[in-house]
């Protein structure tokens, strides 16, 4: 809460620092302004509601600090801003945060209405809303007093959110003339502006692209939905148009599933008849391009996650089949119970795919980690990838690889397993190729060194192995590669171990002789001694050892045994003489 004060009262300060442009008239920067306040309260991570917790703060200081209040907390009393009144841009920032907070509200019941449906009435009333407030802060802005960007930025903000009402109606005709609006306007304001202002503008207008597009493909323009693929390939239209790009994109591949029928696969054909499976199988190839396709290693990481999704919900709808198909077969009495029926067998062609999809995603990730463990690290501050990151990446590999090997259906086909072990060796030869490099990390000098010449093992056996088997290795690692990398290792490895052995030899004798006298006995010899600066430090002897100390003269009980002491007959006798008197006396003390 803190934090969001702060940033708060920063872009309380930037607003005010905008109030007037240079030549005397108002200026708005109405875009920068929302997506700065966007960013800095929620709106990074989807947080609609706190985003407009924010508007309604910054509305009712805007109005305290102009004294534009709607009366008291007793009775409201309804204010419009008009032209006349319009002297100041925070006049012109109040109908902009009404919009936003609006605006705001919509998008958070947008997200709620997924399992409330009945909320997208309430949806469509702030919506609106939102809009009308954008047309009157464009009708306050025609005043003369308002320089031209503000005036274009405010069409262009109009322009936008009544597509998004269009948009929602689903009147794509009209959503798609608001949105080419907004877009021309923004187009040319980035052609007019410095670097930092046309970087924002270009950005709202990469983001009303997948709009536009998605309103073309619903008016009938067939073409749309290749640009809509490139756009889901480049990692466009994030956010709520994703949601609607991948419904587009299943529906498409829905009305094509009707002409899919069956499926081959090492040489068996398996009719596919559940409509869930036709249909990811259909987009199967589309998916495998865009993932080459792919620009950067994060939309690559994403196509694979949507990938393997998808996979997985193939793979569920299959195994419900499977399970009533087993049902009817205890019933009936089967005579070829002991093979493998199409629904099995296709079932084992889907884990297929996705277990051959894991591999290919953790060998990519793998790519990377590796490409950025040979560059230097920037920052030291910052924690790079280190070897072990990229052995777990292979255990993952060859644990999917494990289970393609036992797969059912598949068990006889010699081809199929040979290809799989083969794909195995090679995987085990780079995870015991970084093993190696994690024990060069910590000067485990012939530990890596046997570990690389196992290295060197799996990859000639891969060699000798791989002549009749040319297509299967194309999809992976070239272990030529590979072995010309651990010679040079090794050469380097032999050079480090040198090294560490001479500076090892050049410490003197003295220093590396293991003592174990406390620091206090030998104050006057140095030597390091790594146990100073441990959790146990040898610097005094505890306990210390016992020394002769002379004994105390004391008096023991034991000589009271030998004691003489001297006769008290006398004394005894001179009490006795006394008589009853004395005895008289002695009772009640005036003898003494």
């Amino acid at each position: 809460m803190a934090a969001d004060k702060q940033n708060e009262t920063k872009v309380s300060s930037m607003d005010e620092n905008k109030k007037n442009s240079p030549d005397g008239n108002i200026g708005l920067e109405i875009l920068q302004i929302i997506k700065e306040s966007q960013q800095q309260h929620g709106l990074r991570h989807g947080d609609y509601q706190r985003y407009r917790g924010y508007c309604s703060r910054r509305l009712r200081r805007l109005r305290k600090t102009l004294g534009f209040k709607m009366g008291n907390r007793h009775k409201y009393i309804g204010k419009k801003i008009t032209v006349e009144i319009v002297s100041d841009s925070r006049y012109l920032l109040l109908v902009l945060m009404e919009a936003e907070r609006a605006w705001s509200y919509a998008m958070q019941l947008k997200q709620e209405a997924n399992t409330e449906p009945r909320k997208r009435f309430h949806l469509m009333a702030r919506l609106r809303k939102a809009a009308k407030h954008s047309e009157k802060l464009e009708k306050l802005c025609e005043s003369p007093r308002v320089d031209a960007k503000t005036k274009l930025e405010a069409q262009a903000y109009t322009a936008y959110l009544t597509g998004m009402v269009e948009f929602e109606l689903q009147e794509w005709k009209r959503a798609m003339e608001a949105f080419n609006k907004c877009k021309t306007i923004y187009e040319k304001l980035a052609s007019a502006f410095t670097e930092e202002l046309a970087v924002l503008y270009r950005q709202r207008v990469d983001e009303i692209s997948p709009n536009i597009r998605y309103c073309a493909y619903n008016i009938g323009d067939q073409n749309a939905i290749n640009d809509l693929m490139q756009m889901r390939l480049t990692g466009g239209g994030g956010g709520m148009m994703a949601e609607k790009l991948e419904a587009l994109i299943t529906q498409a591949r829905t009305r094509q599933a009707a002409t899919m029928s069956e499926v081959e696969w090492r040489g068996r054909t398996v009719p596919v008849k559940i409509d869930k499976a036709r249909i990811f199988l259909l987009g199967l190839a589309d998916n495998e391009a865009a993932i080459a396709q792919a620009s950067n290693e994060e939309t690559k990481e994403h196509l694979y996650e949507t990938l393997l999704a998808e996979c997985r919900d193939t793979i569920q709808a299959v195994r419900e089949e499977l399970k009533s198909e087993a049902k009817q077969r205890d019933r009936g009495s089967d005579a070829d119970s002991g093979k493998v029926s199409n629904l099995q067998f296709l079932h084992s062609y889907l884990t297929y795919i996705k277990l051959c999809t894991l591999v290919k995603r953790n060998e990519s990730m793998a790519h990377t980690l590796q490409a950025k463990l040979k560059e230097p690290e920037a920052d030291e501050n910052k924690r790079g990838p280190r070897p072990q990151d990229l052995i777990r990446l292979y255990d993952i590999i060859l644990q999917s690889l494990a289970e393609l090997s036992t797969l059912q259906g598949l068990e006889d086909d010699h081809t199929f397993q040979k290809e799989v072990s083969l794909k195995t060796l090679v995987y085990k030869a780079y995870r015991c190729f970084f093993i190696a490099q994690s024990y060069v990390l910590v000067k485990k000098w012939s530990e890596a060194l046997v570990l690389y010449e196992r290295v060197l093992k799996y990859a000639k056996e891969v060699q000798s192995k791989a002549k009749s088997f040319n297509n299967s290795l194309k999809d992976l690692p070239d272990v030529q590669e590979l072995i010309a990398e651990v010679n040079a290792e090794k050469y380097s490895l032999q050079a480090a171990a040198i090294l560490d052995t001479d500076e090892t030899a050049e410490v003197p004798s003295q220093q590396q002789v293991k003592d174990n006298t406390p620091l206090c006995n030998r104050l006057e010899t140095f030597r390091l001694d790594p146990t100073l600066v441990g959790k146990q430090p040898n610097l005094v002897q505890f306990p210390p050892d016992f020394q002769p100390i002379p004994c105390k003269p004391l008096f023991f009980d034991l000589a009271l045994n030998h004691v003489a002491f001297p006769p008290l007959d006398d004394k005894v006798e001179q009490k006795g003489k006394g008589g009853l008197t004395g005895y008289i006396k002695g009772i009640f003390g005036f003898g003494s």
